[in-house]
């Protein structure tokens, strides 16, 4: 199954890291956040990668044509230098299609302009490409072909540090820490029936109109994930991030583990929001401000 990875955005929120390095190729360790999500979908057994460039693409292009095995593998070093001998690969069997897809594109023209790669198959996956999680991604599946549906994301809890307020007018109804509430967010994990082109059109964003179609259509899900997950959007993130690296504490890395990937019953911990959904107890849901950036979604 071929693997979308929309990494094209500028990432302003990082510039107080870089200004010159796209998000998706910030450093966790040794190697940036997009490897370390490839090698998760390549431990799944998904190793066909669709990167949807954008700002700084030809910095993309050139880490994987100058990709250094020895980083991030055991070796051997023999003949003053001159002789190499590793002791493991990591993306000698992955097959990686580098598209263009513009500077100032959204993730709905993204997905449009790499279409033509996604051939005849009839599902796909999809990733914003700036979070990680320990999701078990085989079991995430089984619950897609399971709804048979057209489109489904992963939502987390988010762990910010708000409080969600819902309001009538200008009453307030209910006031409680995000961390009590019923709030979901979306993950940014996709997966997709090839029938998601025909509700995307020219100049859409993935997750604003086409979703709102296949919403009215009862044809999108969610699947709810309460093991780790979190995302990097600010520099405090990738602080995060390396925190955890030096510590050994990297549950994202499902290739190290013996479970490769833990079960759906985990805690999450996952950092930073993005969509964010709150079913009511009547079933109706509820609408609160943006948080990073993202328009809200809404469900029935």
């Amino acid at each position: 199954m071929k693997v979308v990875l929309f990494c094209g955005g500028l990432g302003t929120r990082l510039r107080e890291y870089s200004e010159t390095v796209p998000k998706s190729m910030v450093n966790i360790g040794y190697r940036p956040i997009i490897w370390h999500l490839m090698k998760y979908y390549a431990h799944f057994g998904h190793t066909e990668f669709i990167l949807c460039l954008g700002y700084r693409g030809d910095f993309i292009k050139q880490y994987f044509l100058d990709y250094d095995e020895c980083l991030s593998n055991d070796f051997e070093l023999t003949g003053g230098g001159k002789n190499v001998r590793l002791y493991g690969r990591d993306i000698e069997n992955w097959k990686i299609t580098f598209a263009d897809t513009g500077l100032h594109s959204n993730v709905g023209q993204r997905l449009n302009a790499v279409r033509h790669y996604l051939a005849d198959d009839p599902v796909f996956l999809a990733n914003y490409s700036d979070g990680l999680s320990d999701l078990p991604l085989p079991e995430y599946l089984d619950h897609f072909r399971r709804q048979d549906k057209i489109g489904s994301f992963v939502c987390v809890r988010p762990s910010q540090s708000f409080h969600v307020v819902a309001l009538d007018d200008a009453l307030v109804k209910d006031i409680r820490h995000v961390t009590t509430s019923d709030l979901w967010i979306n993950g940014g994990f996709f997966v997709f029936k090839r029938q998601i082109f025909d509700y995307l059109k020219e100049g859409e964003d993935l997750v604003e109109e086409p979703f709102q179609r296949l919403i009215g259509l009862q044809q999108l899900t969610a699947y709810r994930y309460h093991g780790f997950w979190a995302c990097m959007d600010t520099f405090k993130d990738k602080q995060a991030f390396d925190d955890m690296e030096v510590r050994g504490d990297t549950p994202w890395q499902v290739w190290k583990s013996v479970g490769g990937g833990r079960s759906s019953q985990c805690r999450m911990e996952g950092q930073n929001a993005r969509t964010a959904i709150d079913t009511g107890q009547n079933g109706k849901s509820k609408t609160f401000a943006k948080i990073s950036g993202k328009r809200l979604l809404k469900t029935k």
